[in-house]
This record gives C-alpha cells, structure tokens and sequence, in this order.
C-alpha cells in the first residue's frame, strides 16, 4: 500500500514535516523493492533523518553518494535517489568494494547500511594514486 502526507504509518507521526516526506518518499520505495512493511518503514525514517541532518549533524546526501544496502539478493549498491540498484552482490565486502569506486570516480560519499538498514558510516574513500 502506497504511502502519502494523509496516510502514513503511525511511526512517522513525530517527523518534521520535510523528514516524513522523505520517508514516506523511502518507504514506498522500499516496499516496491519487496522490503516488509515495517522493515522498510524503520530504514525509512533512519534515511530521511539522516538524509535531513538530524542524525549526527551530517550533511544531507549528495545525487552521487553510492549506498551499500541489503537486498534480497544479498547486498546492492545504489546511487542516492535512484529507483534501482546498479549492482547486486552476495557479499557486503563485494558491494562495498564497488561502491568505494564508483564514488571515488565521482568525488561522493559512500553511505554504508547495516542488515536492518540503518547507517553504518558514511565516508568519502581516499584517491588511489596512479601506479
């Protein structure tokens, strides 16, 4: 069931407004992708407060930051905002790997989920030096 700003899940109820649309945003995202309800809705929330800078006072994500996420298919790596991941792996490690280059092609942030889906860390990978 799609979520909307009349109709969202009682857990969303104390978010600012801007926070609980992201969430709600997250959370519908999430359900298409096969996550459980309240699985989705608890990563949901943690995004978006992250996502605001309620979480830490971090900065909000960046269109380039790679997320390393759990999937059913094992782990992913996907691009922040986007409906798809790029990438699935059986292994965190593997996706972790993947998302370091490709955001450190594009001068982003990896965002790395634990199983549950909240953020583990978040980082911006070192430049490799050539050779």
């Amino acid at each position: 069931m799609p979520w909307n700003r009349q109709d969202f899940p009682d857990a969303m109820k104390n978010l600012d407004s801007r926070v609980r649309a992201k969430a709600i945003e997250i959370a519908n995202r999430l359900v298409e992708e096969h996550v459980e309800e309240g699985r989705a809705i608890a990563i949901a929330i943690s995004q978006a407060r992250h996502w605001a800078g309620e979480n830490g006072g971090s900065e909000p994500f960046d269109a380039d930051d790679q997320h390393v996420l759990p999937h059913e298919k094992g782990w992913a790596v996907k691009r922040e905002g986007a409906s798809q991941a790029s990438q699935t792996f059986d292994l965190k490690e593997e996706a972790l790997d993947r998302a370091r280059e490709l955001a450190n092609n594009q001068g982003a942030r990896v965002v790395v989920h634990r199983q549950d889906g909240t953020i583990e860390d978040v980082f911006r990978p070192k430049k490799r030096s050539p050779g």
